[in-house]
């Protein structure tokens, strides 16, 4: 029993890795939620076209397909036409900011219905086995909370925040102890992990959810801290990829730079950036080399760049004011769109050649738009 719990609980931190209120007390107040109705007419155009892709083309009856061709979904990461809750908020949050209330209602029990367990929202399912994963990942169970958030701040009617507070005391009571987050919490052996990866802390969302004072202090303070330490040097100054609290100590092998960008705009949503990181994203972009992972002593260890790259500076960009950094990354990234009018892809993201279109490029490009 040992050895295959080890395994399985072994496997868990693999899958997430890969995928990158204590009742009598009074709950804060959430600040405001910036919501964008509106995008601009610049990129309006291109929105809708990649909208239409993701739930024409990309989507069944269950969510957004993490990949536009299908597998017999046995992998150890989800494959094919696999869903995740990280696309349902992704989708979710493009909802709300555009102000598309039923589009968004219509998802939001579409994703209930999929990922909701008792203690948090698997973080996957499998159509063909009919598998809800028995565990969660904290940085998507927040980024629905979120979306729950922003959809009360644009729409003003329904039941968001009262959703958005019920999920966010139960996200607490699984996912934190001591003050602390953790990655994830596996239902079916009540268990959570031994690490929190810095950029799973979203620390606005953390910001936006009503606990108690105390506690939420307490958790944003200790999260926040935990990401600061995690920067790596001026030099290179991208940040750590996971904290062990065991060991107290910071862990990576490589690394990722969509990671690291994540964690970068987790700060930037909280006016915690640091100018160095920017001015070396901003000189990356401008070249068009911001590669997807890095040695530790700021080497490029692959010449790959990806969409979902450059839609995260783009967001950043929109979040510190910086109108050219925004601009310039949404160019860099529809140099990734697809042209041919002929193929499938077409105005959207993914490789002609291998048939491979996947839910977190489109989807955190369709994001981006609406920054």
């Amino acid at each position: 029993m040992h050895i295959r719990y080890g395994w399985i609980l072994a496997a868990a931190v693999l899958l997430l890795v890969l995928n990158a209120c204590a009742a009598g007390q009074r709950n804060t107040v959430s600040p405001p939620i910036d919501v964008i109705i509106d995008q601009s007419d610049e990129w309006k155009k291109e929105a809708q076209a990649l909208h239409n892709f993701i739930v024409n083309q990309l989507s069944g009856d269950y969510g957004v397909y993490t990949n536009w061709k299908d597998t017999g979904q046995s992998e150890l990461a989800a494959t094919g036409h696999e869903v995740l809750s990280e696309s349902a908020g992704l989708l979710l949050r493009y909802y709300a900011r555009t102000g598309q209330k039923d589009a968004f209602d219509r998802t939001w029990e579409q994703a209930k219905a999929t990922f909701n367990l008792d203690s948090g929202f698997s973080y996957r399912y499998s159509p063909i086995h009919q598998k809800r994963y028995t565990l969660n990942a904290a940085v998507d169970d927040l980024r629905l909370i979120r979306a729950l958030y922003e959809a009360e701040a644009a729409f003003g009617t329904g039941d968001y925040r009262k959703e958005a507070h019920s999920y966010g005391s139960r996200f607490y009571s699984y996912n934190v102890h001591n003050g602390q987050m953790y990655d994830f919490y596996d239902e079916a052996y009540r268990t959570r992990n031994e690490f929190v990866t810095l950029c799973y802390i979203d620390l606005k969302s953390l910001q936006l959810m009503e606990l108690p004072e105390e506690q939420k202090s307490q958790l944003v303070s200790e999260m926040t801290d935990t990401i600061q330490h995690g920067y790596i040097s001026d030099a290179f100054p991208f940040y750590e990829t996971r904290y062990e609290y065991k060991s107290d100590s910071y862990k990576s092998e490589q690394i990722n730079t969509v990671e690291s960008l994540l964690t970068i705009l987790h700060l930037a949503e909280t006016s915690r950036q640091k100018e160095t990181s920017i001015q070396f994203i901003k000189e990356r972009v401008a070249e068009g080399k911001l590669y997807g992972q890095y040695t530790r002593d700021g080497k490029p260890a692959s010449d790959v760049r990806s969409t979902a790259i450059y839609a995260i500076t783009a967001m950043i960009g929109a979040e510190i004011g910086d109108p050219e950094l925004y601009d310039e990354s949404l160019q860099r990234m529809n140099e990734f769109m697809v042209q041919d009018a002929g193929h499938p892809f077409y105005e959207a993201y993914g490789d002609t050649v291998t048939e491979a279109a996947y839910s977190f490029d489109n989807l955190m490009a369709l994001l981006a738009y609406t920054y």
